[in-house]
């Protein structure tokens, strides 16, 4: 019998187990309490001062900012580049988020604006889009995005489901074409967010592999792209606009596959990475993904896309700097550190973004 045969007979006789308490127990209330005892390394601050490339605004006030920019101090995070949710800040709103970041603290934060959508569908639209990039850009903004599609086209949440599925606007779509050059002219970096967890596009089921909190993200059965069409979507989009500098957020949502993500790496040297949110990814496969985070070392960069807290950032330096094993993740999923080598980090931490990001003073 096949090692693969023993591992489905065996969780055959795992589900016909005799009835016992645990029975009533939901899946989604699961919690097991590990008694794993394994060393826990303390990692206060960063090795070298880190630039977080994938934050949100996450309840601007004056009073809130000037607690983050004391936490950013603490855990050793130099800069924080502010992306705009979906992609929309535009217009009044844009420059209402950008006075509210950058007056009083110009050094310490980048601010993206958003792809201007209004009535794409009309003949004047691309140039539009071009003329209000180059006014966001004239007022500070040093990026586009986060510019979303998880199969339904380049919009906020609310307004995807109301546009037909032969209407949507797509990263590789003609209309865009002179907005991604203008974005190569200016020396914008564009952050992708292109598809999401492949589990996503899987049956909402017992073989899920992630747990029910994860299912309000599922399009199992939508009519949105498929995983496999919208990587194929980004690949047309970057061998169009081989000047233009593409951060694909989340490890492009391939994480799971970093063999495959290599190859994409590999064709298109205009493609970039973010690992925000993606801890859990190259956690669970830690030899592989620090093989792979070495030979791409001036090709990812440090991201955290969860709201900013010292503990948040602690965690991400621990994953990456120690070699801690049995680390708490989500889905009940096990992380294990990394332990990458200085030269690695520094290049994670700073080295790229300063490279790849625009800093020329405004």
């Amino acid at each position: 019998m096949s090692k693969k045969n023993v591992a489905r007979k065996d969780l055959r006789e795992a589900r016909s187990a005799p009835p016992g308490p645990m029975d009533t127990i939901l899946l989604k209330d699961y919690q097991p309490r590990s008694s794993v005892v394994v060393p826990v390394t303390s990692v206060p601050k960063a090795m070298y001062p880190a630039i977080d490339v994938h934050s949100h605004g996450y309840h601007l006030t004056p009073e809130n900012q000037a607690e983050r920019v004391k936490m950013m101090d603490e855990v050793g995070v130099e800069l924080v580049v502010v992306l705009t949710g979906w992609g929309t800040s535009t217009g009044a709103e844009f420059d209402r988020l950008l006075d509210l970041l950058l007056k009083p603290y110009p050094t310490r934060f980048q601010f993206y604006c958003g792809l201007e959508m209004t009535d794409f569908d009309k003949a004047d639209y691309p140039e539009r889009a071009v003329a209000e990039l180059v006014r966001c850009y004239e007022k500070g903004a040093r990026g586009v995005g986060e510019l979303v599609d998880k199969g339904s086209g380049l919009y906020g949440l609310r307004e995807q489901a109301k546009v037909p599925r032969d209407k949507r606007l797509h990263p590789d779509d003609p209309r865009l074409d002179p907005f991604w050059d203008k974005c190569a002219e200016l020396k914008l970096p564009v952050n992708l967010h292109i598809a999401d967890h492949p589990s996503v596009w899987t049956p909402p089921d017992e073989h899920q592999e992630r747990t029910p909190n994860f299912q309000r993200y599922n399009q199992y059965g939508g009519d949105g792209l498929s995983y496999e069409e919208l990587l194929a979507v980004r690949d047309r989009t970057l061998e169009k606009h081989p000047h233009t500098i593409f951060i694909a957020c989340h490890l492009s949502n391939q994480g799971n596959d970093l063999e495959a993500l290599s190859k994409a790496l590999d064709k298109y040297p205009n493609l970039y990475l973010d690992i925000s949110a993606r801890h859990y990814e190259v956690g669970r496969t830690p030899r592989a993904a620090a093989n792979f985070l070495t030979k791409y070392a001036d090709r990812v960069l440090f991201g955290s896309d969860l709201p900013p807290t010292k503990d948040m950032y602690q965690k991400w330096w621990r994953l990456f700097e120690s070699a801690d094993e049995y680390i708490d993740g989500p889905s009940w999923w096990r992380l294990y550190g990394l332990e990458l080598p200085a030269s690695v980090l520094k290049s994670l931490y700073r080295d790229n973004a300063k490279r790849i990001l625009n800093w020329e003073e405004v």
